[in-house]
């Protein structure tokens, strides 16, 4: 995601950290290019004449831009509910550790230097452990840098035979919750609720991999993209008996916005990714391992993460 104060002035039209710009660079030039050869020929292949006119753009031009704004509202929606849903993660979790260090008693309070061999401990660090193998799920990456300090060894070889790692951890928090139970630690009524912050987890990690794995239909996609490259492309034929020479400065812009929205679309309808306009995932976990890490008194967490050059992963 990229962090940074609004620019002002001439800075915003210089930015390209963040911008679509360089993702459709290609087929601007190109669509310039072609603006350029029309307006030298004057509209025309040869001796043939392209009496296209305005009309037709006209016609299609605004119901283009409508659906392109549907399908970015569309992809929006997927964007801002992948972000609530990571909050729901981080505010879950958080609570799961105040319940497991407040609600399950031991010996004195739960403190880091006690282990795993702890359970308010173990439990506190697994749902750290949850968030990033969430992460790296969604990602698909690898998450045993992250991953396998929080847990016990055994316990990550059985996450790794695992294909959902987050609901496998989830299972192991029961089974620590159990264990409680039947060692008298916790009251059933207290249990209750601490189960239900699981099951939150569970709701959430579900709904993000429903994001995941449903996109926007492929077909309607294509539609767009093909209708707004065709619009670009051809738009030149219909503008150049009418405003001349200025024709490829005005395709450029409108090919910019019709490409840029396109473009765009396609970023943030998959927001678990790693692209400038994605979500820092990688970041909200650290945040929360710091959390978790500083409610057991660690002396030294890890730092938070900072944006390199706007971007923070």
């Amino acid at each position: 995601m990229i962090v940074r104060n609004r620019p002002s002035g001439l800075k915003m039209f210089l930015l390209l950290r963040g911008s679509v710009l360089p993702r459709i660079a290609p087929a601007l030039l190109l669509n310039l290019l072609v603006a350029v050869l029309v307006t030298v020929a004057h509209g025309s292949l040869g001796q043939l004449k392209i009496p296209i006119g305005t009309v037709p753009f006209t016609l299609i031009g605004l119901p283009l831009a409508i659906f392109l704004g549907f399908r970015n509202n569309a992809a929006y929606d997927r964007f801002w509910e992948a972000r609530k849903l990571w909050g729901e993660v981080i505010l879950r979790s958080r609570s799961l550790a105040r319940q497991c260090q407040s609600l399950i008693a031991g010996d004195g309070p739960a403190e880091l230097r006690q282990g795993l061999g702890d359970l308010r401990v173990r439990m506190t660090l697994r749902a750290a452990a949850f968030a990033h193998v969430l992460r790296h799920q969604l990602r698909g990456t690898d998450a045993a840098d992250d991953v396998r300090r929080l847990l016990r060894e055994a316990e990550w070889r059985g996450a790794q035979s695992c294909a959902n790692r987050p609901h496998y951890l989830l299972m192991r928090m029961g089974d620590d919750l159990q264990e409680a139970l039947r060692g008298r630690r916790i009251d059933a009524c207290l249990a209750a609720s601490v189960d239900a912050t699981l099951s939150a987890l569970a709701g959430a990690a579900a709904s993000c991999e429903r994001i995941h794995g449903t996109p926007v239909p492929f077909s309607y996609s294509l539609l767009l993209h093909r209708t707004a490259y065709l619009y670009c492309y051809l738009l030149p034929f219909g503008l150049v008996d009418s405003i001349g020479f200025m024709t490829p400065f005005v395709v450029a812009i409108i090919a910019y916005t019709f490409f840029g929205l396109d473009a765009l679309g396609d970023e943030i309808e998959e927001p678990f990714g790693t692209e400038a306009n994605d979500l820092p995932l990688t970041a909200l976990c650290r945040t929360l391992e710091i959390d978790l890490r500083e409610s057991l008194g660690d002396p030294d967490p890890p730092p938070p993460l900072k944006p390199v050059g706007y971007y923070l992963a």
